[in-house]
């Protein structure tokens, strides 16, 4: 085991809380340091779970917490048009959990205090320094806390991401922007059916809601990259009327826009991708999640890539003799897969923002669309089916695990 005693956390979102409970489970005292002044209970919007996530949070004793929040979604649907052909999965994996935000940070949170993780609030990293035998982490509001390492899981803007490497590529806008809404309208879809429908003015997918409805989220494409806070600043009924003159010769995009309350309308902003990184460490700090690897909404795999990047940082840590090759092979272990994953997503993304040719080409593009997507032990088996082995020791050797 390395000398690791204590630990870091820079963000509360998604892969801190994890990374902190995991930690913990390998011996290591940790604190979370969270920018935000509360638990983030007031965010809306929800994360799609895959299989593999789900896998990930059970090494914690989560994910039984999670399904019970979460609606499944054992079915997938591609639409075109008025054509709807049903799109295959495997058959030896659980169904896709949708859960929202708000609940799931909640359940992360909750279940890394339990675990005996220290969270402090309004702590917002601005700078670090790092010595031969530990890391200061200096904060916005004058205060610091020294420990052995510090783990970035400070999103895709990560301030710890430009500490370690400081001319580290920025996230890059995949030209679309991010809605969501539940409508009262009924599409008639099964419950657990999600559909994927491109429409005259966009892609789009919808599932039945629990409890009535059709909630539904829009990439609409944006000729222009907008922060969160610009996006919000937009009042959401004009963000409707733009949504509802878009998708007003689709069906049932048209629908369910107009049967949504624009005050209920929930902008996400523009959706990003994170390149390929030179550096996902330095000699006392490492980056997990978004702040290292964020491929596109379109993967179904952001969150899921970040818990079990979280679990595997701590099982490196718990295993190998020092730091600089705990750091080096847990690059090793996640750098391949989720590159591959990131390459997918941003296949997809292409023909979710088509540009006015693509538009015209549509009906060739979808087909193409579908006859990637009809192979699911090609493009999701090695993603869905992975599971990590707490108690199978870490090794440096390449040729391991």
């Amino acid at each position: 085991m390395t000398m690791v005693k204590t630990a870091i956390v820079a963000g509360g979102g998604i892969a801190g809380p994890v990374a902190a409970l995991a930690l913990r489970k390998a011996g290591v005292e940790v604190t979370v340091h969270e920018a935000y002044p509360d638990p983030a209970d007031g965010l809306g919007g929800t994360i799609a779970l895959a299989p593999n996530g789900l896998a990930a949070l059970g090494v914690l004793g989560l994910d039984e917490a999670v399904r019970a929040i979460a609606t499944p979604i054992s079915r997938t649907v591609l639409a075109m048009g008025s054509k709807r052909v049903p799109l295959p999965g495997l058959a030896d994996v659980p169904p896709l959990q949708v859960v929202p935000r708000s609940g799931l940070y909640r359940v992360l949170h909750d279940g890394a205090v339990a675990g005996g993780v220290a969270v402090e609030y309004g702590k917002r990293l601005v700078d670090a320094r790092e010595t031969e035998t530990g890391v200061t982490a200096r904060f916005a509001d004058g205060g610091s806390a020294t420990a052995d390492i510090l783990v970035g899981a400070d999103g895709i803007r990560s301030t710890v991401r430009r500490l370690i490497d400081p001319e580290a590529a920025g996230p890059r806008p995949t030209g679309l922007l991010g809605f969501e809404a539940v409508a009262r309208h009924e599409t008639g879809a099964e419950p657990g059916t999600m559909t994927f429908a491109f429409g005259r003015g966009g892609y789009y997918l919808y599932w039945p809601e629990p409890g009535g409805g059709t909630r539904w989220g829009v990439n609409l494409p944006q000729e222009r990259p907008m922060t969160l806070t610009e996006a919000r600043a937009v009042p959401s009924s004009e963000w409707m009327r733009e949504l509802r003159a878009t998708f007003a010769g689709d069906t049932p995009g048209r629908d369910l826009l107009l049967t949504s309350d624009p005050d209920e309308l929930q902008v996400t902003g523009s959706l990003h991708i994170m390149p390929s990184l030179r550096h996902w460490h330095s000699a006392r700090m490492v980056l997990v999640g978004d702040s290292a690897h964020a491929p596109s909404n379109s993967s179904g795999q952001g969150a899921s890539l970040a818990l079990e990047s979280a679990v595997q940082l701590a099982r490196c840590l718990r295993d190998l003799p020092d730091v600089p090759s705990a750091f080096a092979t847990f690059d090793r272990l996640r750098r391949s897969r989720v590159e591959k994953v990131a390459a997918r997503a941003a296949r997809i993304n292409h023909a979710k923002a088509p540009g006015p040719v693509a538009r015209a080409l549509m009906p060739i593009l979808v087909p193409l669309f579908m006859k990637i997507a009809m192979n699911p032990e090609k493009t999701m088996a090695q993603e869905q089916r992975y599971v990590i082995d707490w108690d199978a020791p870490v090794t440096s050797d390449p040729a391991l695990r």
